[in-house]
Formats: C-alpha cells, sequence, structure tokens
C-alpha cells in the first residue's frame, strides 16, 4: 500500500517532467541566442503557481457573476452554465493570467522568437499544476487508482499540455512583437488568437458531453482524437514559427 505523500510525489513527479522535456524542446529549438534557464524557469513557475491562483479566482468570480445574470441564463439555458465556463470563461481568463507572466518576462525579448518562448514557459508550467489536480481527481474517484490517475496525467501531457504552451506562445510572440515594433504590432490579436485556439480545444474535448446526441457514443474518443490532432499541429506550428525567425537572424 502506497501512502499518500508518496503517491502525491509520484503524481507531482508524473505531471511535471513532461511539460518539462517539452520545454527543453521549445527552448532548444532556437539555435542562436537561447533564452537562459533561469528566465524560462521563472516563467514556467509562474505558471505552475501564479496564473493557476489568479485564473482559478477570476473563473470563480466570473462564473458568479454569470450565475446571477438572469437574462443570459434565460437565453442560454442553465444547463449550458458548465459549457460557458468550458468555452468561453475559461480560456479568456486563463490565457490572460499565462500572459502576465509572459509580459513579465518582456524586458528579455529582443527576438520575435523569444516571445514564443516565454509563451510555452507559462503555458507548460501551468499544464503542470493542472496536471496534478486532474490526477489527485481521479485518484479520489470510485475505484481510482495511482496507475489511472498517471494515465490520465499522461493523456492530458500530449493534449492539453501542448495546447497551452502553444496558446500563450501566440500571446508571447504577440507580446514581444509589440516590444520589438511596437507601432507595427499589437498584442490584442495574439490574445484572441490564443483564446480562440484553447476555446476550440476545450470544444473538442468536450465533445463527449455536448456532441453525444449528434455523434452517438464515440463523441467522445472522436473529440480527445481531435483534441491531441489540434494540440501536435499547433505544438509543431509553434517550434516552425521559432526556426524561421531563427534563420532569419542568421541572415541580418
Amino acid at each position: 500500500m502506497v501512502d499518500a505523500t508518496t503517491t502525491l510525489l509520484i503524481l507531482a513527479v508524473s505531471a511535471f517532467i513532461p511539460p518539462l522535456v517539452f520545454l527543453s524542446i521549445v527552448r532548444g529549438t532556437e539555435r542562436y541566442g537561447r533564452e537562459p534557464w533561469g528566465r524560462v524557469l521563472r516563467t514556467f513557475f509562474w505558471g505552475a503557481v501564479f496564473a493557476v491562483i489568479i485564473a482559478s479566482i477570476l473563473e470563480l468570480l466570473l462564473y458568479a457573476v454569470y450565475n446571477r445574470y438572469v437574462p443570459v441564463r434565460l437565453f442560454l439555458g442553465q444547463d449550458l452554465g458548465g459549457i460557458v465556463l468550458v468555452l468561453v470563461i475559461a480560456p479568456i481568463v486563463e490565457e490572460f493570467a499565462k500572459g502576465i507572466g509572459v509580459y513579465l518576462a518582456r524586458p528579455a525579448m529582443d527576438e520575435p522568437e523569444d516571445g514564443l518562448v516565454y509563451g510555452a514557459a507559462a503555458g507548460f508550467g501551468f499544464a503542470a499544476s493542472e496536471n496534478l489536480l486532474y490526477g489527485l481527481l481521479a485518484l479520489t474517484l470510485p475505484g481510482g487508482s495511482i496507475g489511472e490517475s498517471i494515465i490520465v496525467i499522461g493523456i492530458r501531457s500530449l493534449s492539453s499540455a501542448l495546447l497551452h504552451a502553444t496558446a500563450s506562445g501566440m500571446f508571447g510572440y504577440g507580446i514581444a512583437l509589440n516590444r520589438l515594433w511596437p507601432h507595427l504590432h499589437s498584442p490584442l490579436p495574439y490574445y484572441l488568437l490564443a483564446v480562440m485556439m484553447h476555446s476550440t480545444f476545450n470544444f473538442l474535448a468536450s465533445l463527449g458531453e455536448i456532441g453525444t446526441p449528434v455523434l452517438g457514443d464515440n463523441a467522445a474518443l472522436f473529440g480527445l482524437a481531435g483534441a491531441i490532432l489540434l494540440a501536435v499541429a499547433a505544438f509543431i506550428g509553434l517550434r516552425w514559427l521559432i526556426v524561421k525567425h531563427d534563420e532569419q537572424r542568421v541572415t541580418w
């Protein structure tokens, strides 16, 4: 029988190691002028701790406001409260919370790809803590076990972790462009892109709950496959963008 402390340690390692490995891959994609590990890990820490706290508080507040806003509830239906939280409130709030940490790294951004790296760091940090929370939640379910929790964490590491990193990477990209060329670029469109990516992923991940009447019992499987494909494709695109800017640096 594994004691509670050992269980927590196993789940924490399982939750944090994959995002840190992926972060190392993102940082290593930049061949020239790589960002120092100290700054990158500070941004990761922001995402893992402060962004999670800020997002949790704001989501609770905004969801409470939504529940009190009677005309909206009458129009959308009370049963859609959870969907509004997942598709609207969570993406807006979480990308904002992660973005604060990326903005704090703004003075260190002297290349467009730096924003992609710091954005990914904040996203992976947020995802690591989220992985741990979902792993613990799976453990508390009837019949839950360490093995099932690790499976949940593993699936999330290949899906939501990549999406979190890529979405906040896009916001970070906008922050870096705004720092370098403030009269040409605003970070707002990149924030909205991050929110849209996040919301699309959440929609796919929630397909089992909202798409069963149309897609049948396979809705959850289709949604999970779509969410993973989106996350992996976005992550590949993030690295491609880093390589593109890195190669341009060589030609300067």
